[in-house]
């Protein structure tokens, strides 16, 4: 097993759309040993969406990770001094959450795990989904490239003709990212070319 008793926390945002596409890779790293600490952001804890209900991704991610969900930011706020992980993965990270991260803002549960990770020195480890990743949150993502112990999961733009700003990070490459993330190294390429079908 890859992940024999590494400790990640797996964090939620609200790119409801790949959200079927991360469940898979939840259970890869549980295949692999890994234990996981699930997070919600406010708006996956409590947001009905023609993709999924709340309620039901949430069971789905606890019945994954045989435990209970975090949606509060003061419960969010142990994975500093309390309850260090090995390693954070926000996946999906919306545009919004990332604009947060590289601002300082900590205002989810997702944010406040994601700090007080960065805090110990540790790996987080980001799987992009946004509209305008090559628009307004282009220079989040330079500037998140910048920040020491954050990775990203390798990423595309998902539909260059119709959506020519969005980007979304390969979610297969979830497991690949983290190996390499908790050796403190970026996988290579981060920018891949259009998924084959």
């Amino acid at each position: 097993m890859l992940l024999k008793e590494t400790k990640i926390g797996i964090c939620f945002t609200g790119s409801f759309c790949s959200l079927d596409s991360v469940l898979p890779q939840m259970r890869k790293l549980k295949e692999h040993g890994a234990e996981l600490y699930p997070v919600l952001s406010n708006a996956i804890a409590s947001t009905d969406t023609r993709f999924m209900t709340a309620k039901a991704f949430r069971e789905q991610v606890e019945e994954i990770s045989k435990r209970k969900a975090i949606d509060s930011i003061v419960d969010a706020e142990h994975f500093g001094p309390i309850n260090k992980m090995d390693l954070m993965i926000i996946a999906p990270c919306t545009g919004n959450t990332l604009a947060k991260l590289v601002n300082g803002i900590t205002d989810t549960p997702v944010l406040m795990a994601a700090k007080a990770h960065l805090r110990n020195q540790r790996p987080l480890l980001l799987a992009i989904a946004t509209n305008d990743g090559m628009g307004n949150n282009a220079k989040n993502i330079g500037m998140a490239l910048n920040i020491k112990n954050v990775y990203f999961v390798p990423f595309r733009q998902d539909d260059p003709v119709k959506k020519p700003n969005s980007l979304v990070a390969d979610m297969d490459k979830i497991l690949d990212a983290a190996l390499l993330a908790l050796k403190k190294t970026q996988i290579q390429p981060i920018i891949i070319g259009e998924k084959s079908l």
